[in-house]
């Protein structure tokens, strides 16, 4: 199986000749790398000499190591190339002018995760908004979908649920390469900017990244690997309750729990047919910083058989009506404030509806709820589908 070649590698090896002389802007981070293992600011730099003029970074800091949400990084200058180095995640989450006045184009080279409330798109479209504010070319180095490029799950956003977590009316599980995004962001959704996509080489939709022959390089702190990636667009729940996602442990997101939960009793509601392509193997964890830090936490590791079958938000949305059911007098929802939202509530926030949120607590059967989502899901397959490269 040929090795994908993501689209940062077809752009250096045949970069547009107009860039010739065009101040240059890169969106990165620690994962903006090359299957060598060589840095986006490296590339271009050697590529275009001189022509680097500005660096921007998302959430999780340049180096991605800031560990939770409104954890900012600020900005700081490049000691090698004597450049700015602006954070789009600290005052700001939008790029100035001041900032844009330094670049020409901005290229985008990010990986995603595949899951709506995964920040780095919503700055990519901040970025996408300002390019056409301020008369800029913005560049796409496309790279693959974590989660595969097949599989649409979850209801989509309510426009009462619009944040910093979701900006568009997408389904928690999209199936789209962050340039297919912001292809369909800038037509569909109109931003309207001057946009280009340099497409991968060798992708196919039905590829998980351990299909892609690249080495994971975590994006953000709690994705440590393709494994955590994959439970992400269900585990991620949990941020809004006073569950602990597994922050604080080696496994974020692949563990969950909390001291008050009877994992038992748990399975005894989830039959193995409601879990499937998954085993839930009880555990207990004591995470050394975030939720429950220094006590022992019980629920579960999550371990994939079958990633094709399994799916992580329904799965994730089941176990939290479990432990709702089993522990009223202990689980709560989490306060705000949660990603520069100081009002609503987090969880409403993530799941991307306040009505699906109350029929979990009021016990509606979880597959009576996905079905009431169920058209929204196929109108957004049908016209995101406008948007695929591959």
């Amino acid at each position: 199986m040929a090795r994908v070649q993501l689209g940062l590698e077809s752009f250096i090896n045949n970069p547009p000749q107009w860039l010739d002389g065009c101040r240059l802007g890169l969106l990165c981070n620690a994962a903006s790398v090359d299957h060598r293992f060589r840095h986006a600011r490296d590339l271009i730099t050697d590529r275009f000499p001189g022509k680097l003029t500005a660096v921007f970074s998302p959430q999780h800091g340049f180096f991605g190591d800031k560990q939770d949400n409104m954890i900012e990084s600020g900005d700081w200058t490049d000691p090698i190339l004597g450049i700015p180095v602006f954070s789009l995640y600290s005052k700001t989450r939008e790029p100035t002018r001041e900032m844009f006045d330094k670049i020409d184009v901005l290229l985008v080279d990010l990986q995603d995760a595949g899951t709506r409330v995964y920040t780095f798109i919503y700055s990519m479209s901040y970025c996408m908004e300002a390019a056409r504010r301020f008369d800029k070319k913005l560049i796409v180095l496309d790279r693959p979908n974590p989660v595969n490029g097949i599989t649409i799950e979850g209801n989509c956003l309510s426009p009462d649920c619009l944040s910093f977590v979701g900006r568009y009316p997408i389904p928690m599980r999209h199936a789209m390469t962050i340039g297919e995004l912001a292809l369909m962001f800038n037509q569909h959704f109109g931003i309207g900017c001057d946009l280009d996509v340099v497409p991968m080489k060798n992708w196919r939709r039905e590829m998980y990244f351990r299909d892609t022959g690249l080495c994971w390089i975590p994006p953000s702190p709690n994705l440590p690997t393709p494994e955590s990636a994959v439970v992400y667009p269900g585990q991620v729940i949990w941020e809004g309750t006073n569950v602990s996602e597994g922050r604080g442990t080696t496994q974020p997101f692949e563990l969950f729990g909390a001291p008050f939960i009877a994992p038992q009793s748990i399975l005894a509601m989830l039959p193995e047919s409601k879990v499937a392509g998954l085993v839930l193997r009880q555990t207990t964890f004591e995470p050394t910083a975030n939720k429950w830090a220094g006590q022992p936490c019980h629920g579960f590791q999550l371990h994939i058989t079958d990633p094709d079958r399994y799916q992580p938000y329904i799965t994730s949305l089941r176990l939290l009506q479990a432990i709702i059911h089993y522990h009223p007098d202990r689980f709560e929802w989490k306060p705000p404030p949660y990603e520069y939202e100081f009002k609503r509530s987090p969880i409403d926030l993530i799941i991307g509806s306040i009505d699906i949120r109350r029929r979990i607590e009021a016990m509606e059967p979880v597959d009576e709820i996905c079905a009431s989502w169920q058209e929204a899901l196929d109108d957004f397959a049908a016209f995101s589908r406008r948007y695929y490269m591959y």
